[in-house]
C-alpha cells in the first residue's frame, strides 16, 4: 500500500515514540548514569563512522569550488544568527527566553551533510559540491557554534540567563574528546575501516538514528523530572512552528536569488540552497548537551526537533520540483 503523503518519515515517527517514552517512562536514579555512559560512546561511534565514511577525494575535489562554500558558509554562519539576533523583539516574547535560546541554537548550528548530499542528489544538483560543503560545515562547526552561541548569548543578555553558554576547558573537553577526536580517528583509519563503512550503510544509518534518539530520550526524561512541559502551552508549540518557517521561508528565496545574481549555474544553485538553508539534528542534539550542561535541554533542543522535521517537509517537494524543472544553459564560468 502507498505510503499516505501527510505521513513522516519512519525516523520522524521513531522521534515522537522516543519523546512519548521520554513523558510516560523517563530515566531516573542509577539509569541517568548508564544512559549518559552509553550515549557517549554511541555519539563518539558516530562521529568516527562519519570521519571513515567522508571521502577525501570528494573533500579536495569539493573545496576547490571556493564561492560556492563560502556562500553556504555565510548562510549558515552569517545570515542564520544575524536573523536570530534581528528578530529577537519579535521572537522572544512568542517562547519566552529559553525557548528563544534554542531558536538562536539552530540558527549557530553547522548543516546537515546526509539530508543535505540526499536532497541535492534528488534534485540533480552539484552532489560532490554538496558533500564537501555540508561536511565541512560539519567540522568547522565543533568550532564556530560553541563561539557563536556564547557571543550571541551574552549579546542577547536575558536568555542568557535562561540557560547561559560557558566556554570551559569542559566544554573544550567535550566538544574534542566526544566529536573531533573520533571524526579525526576515522579519517586517519579510513583505509581499513572505509570499505566496511561503504558496504554496510545501512548499520552506518542505524547509528546516526539510534545515537539521535538516546539523547533525545535522555534530554526529554531530565526535562519530564524536572516538570519543564507540564506549563508549555500548545499556543508556544504553534509559535515555535511559525518561527522555524518564518527562518526558511527568508533563507531559501534569499540564497536562489543571490546564487542566480552571482552567476551560478543550477546544479550549483541547488547545492547551495540544500546546504545553505538545512540544520543538523546529528550533531546539534550532542553539542547541545555539552554546551547547556545543566540547563533545561529537552526544552533547547525542542525548536531543533521542530525545525529538522520542517526542513525535511519542506525540501522534499523543492527537491522534486528541481528535479523536473527545465534545463537550463550554463551559467558564467567560476
Amino acid at each position: 500500500m502507498k505510503r499516505p503523503a501527510w505521513l513522516p518519515d519512519n525516523f520522524v515517527l521513531l522521534l515522537l515514540a522516543t519523546v512519548a517514552l521520554a513523558a510516560l517512562l523517563p530515566v531516573q536514579g542509577r539509569g541517568v548514569v548508564v544512559l549518559d555512559g552509553l550515549t557517549q560512546a554511541a555519539v563518539a561511534l558516530l562521529f568516527f563512522l562519519h570521519g571513515s565514511k567522508l571521502s577525501r577525494r570528494a573533500v579536495w575535489e569539493g573545496l576547490l569550488h571556493w564561492r560556492l562554500h563560502a556562500l553556504v558558509f555565510a548562510a549558515t554562519f552569517a545570515l542564520f544568527p544575524l536573523l536570530g539576533l534581528v528578530l529577537r523583539p519579535w521572537l522572544e516574547p512568542l517562547v519566552g527566553p529559553t525557548l528563544y535560546l534554542g531558536v538562536l541554537f539552530i540558527c549557530a548550528l553547522p548543516s546537515t551533510v546526509q539530508s543535505s548530499i540526499a536532497f541535492t542528489s534528488v534534485a540533480r544538483g552539484n552532489v560532490a559540491a554538496a558533500m564537501c560543503s555540508a561536511s565541512t560545515s560539519n567540522i568547522l562547526g565543533m568550532a564556530l557554534t560553541p563561539l557563536l552561541m556564547a557571543g550571541m548569548a551574552r549579546w542577547v543578555g536575558g536568555a542568557a540567563e535562561a540557560g547561559a553558554v560557558q566556554l570551559s576547558w569542559h566544554t573544550f573537553q567535550g566538544i574534542v574528546g566526544t566529536l573531533l577526536l573520533p571524526f579525526a580517528a576515522g579519517q586517519a583509519l579510513q583505509g581499513w575501516t572505509g570499505a566496511w563503512v561503504a558496504r554496510h550503510k545501512a548499520w552506518v544509518r542505524v547509528s546516526d538514528q539510534g545515537t539521535i534518539l538516546l539523547v533525545v530520550y535522555g534530554a526529554f526524561s531530565a526535562a519530564t523530572v524536572q516538570g519543564l512541559y507540564r506549563h508549555l502551552p500548545p499556543a508556544t508549540l504553534l509559535a515555535l512552528l511559525g518561527i522555524c518557517a518564518l527562518l526558511l521561508a527568508l533563507v531559501m528565496p534569499l540564497l536562489m536569488l543571490v546564487s542566480r545574481r552571482l552567476g551560478f549555474s543550477r546544479e550549483d544553485e541547488i547545492a547551495i540552497v540544500f546546504c545553505g538553508s538545512k540544520k543538523t539534528l546529528a550533531s546539534g542534539v550532542p553539542m547541545a548537551q555539552i554546551l547547556f550542561a545543566g540547563q533545561a535541554v529537552g526544552l533547547l533542543v525542542l525548536p531543533l526537533m521542530l525545525f529538522h522535521q520542517l526542513q525535511l517537509m519542506v525540501c522534499a517537494p523543492l527537491a522534486r520540483r528541481y528535479a523536473v524543472g527545465p534545463r537550463p544553459a550554463p551559467a558564467l564560468q567560476r
